[in-house]
């Protein structure tokens, strides 16, 4: 398996691993995703896809631009959403090398910190921790106790810490009600 920056020739697969690990909730997802392209969030080279045995992209990570309103001032960081793998790759460890190629990205850029809203069962596993605890309010009230986590880069100091801002595209799924 190969994980590199997406490149525009990947946007149709991507969308179609996206759509399909998604299954009921691909709307929303592909809305976003697409908003997100266009958004002043995006980070040219965050948008990474996994390529399995024949080339095809089997799974897609994403990491956007969020701001933390600190007491010192803005902390640019960024956020994890989403993280997709086509449903016949599955359980081969391809959600867990996205997100390990996502946050060496990250920290190989400087940034201090990723925040997501995901199953902490899942992401626990893979470096994240409840972000609360650590000062990172979640939010939106939507998100699940829980749910909102950090991963804390080698760039982060203790003083970044506030309110969460999520970009448009991220606040308009986030306000679609949880079933």
């Amino acid at each position: 398996m190969l994980i590199r920056s997406e490149t525009p020739a990947d946007v149709d697969a991507v969308r179609e691993v996206v759509g399909s690990a998604f299954g009921e909730h691909a709307d929303h997802v592909l809305t976003m995703l697409d908003a997100l392209r266009a958004d002043p969030a995006w980070v040219e080279g965050l948008s990474l896809v996994a390529l399995g045995g024949d080339g095809d992209v089997v799974g897609h990570v994403l990491l956007t631009r969020v701001t933390i309103a600190s007491a010192r001032g803005p902390v640019p960081a960024l956020t994890l959403s989403p993280l997709s793998v086509a449903p016949a790759a599955q359980r081969r460890g391809i959600g867990t090398a996205l997100v390990a190629a996502a946050l060496d990205s990250a920290s190989a850029a400087g940034w201090p910190l990723v925040v997501l809203e995901g199953d902490p069962r899942y992401y626990g596993r893979r470096g994240f921790v409840a972000a609360d605890p650590v000062g990172l309010a979640s939010p939106s009230p939507l998100i699940p106790p829980g749910a909102w986590q950090v991963a804390l880069l080698p760039a982060h100091e203790p003083w970044m810490t506030g309110a969460t801002t999520l970009s448009a595209p991220l606040l308009a799924i986030n306000d679609v009600p949880r079933v």
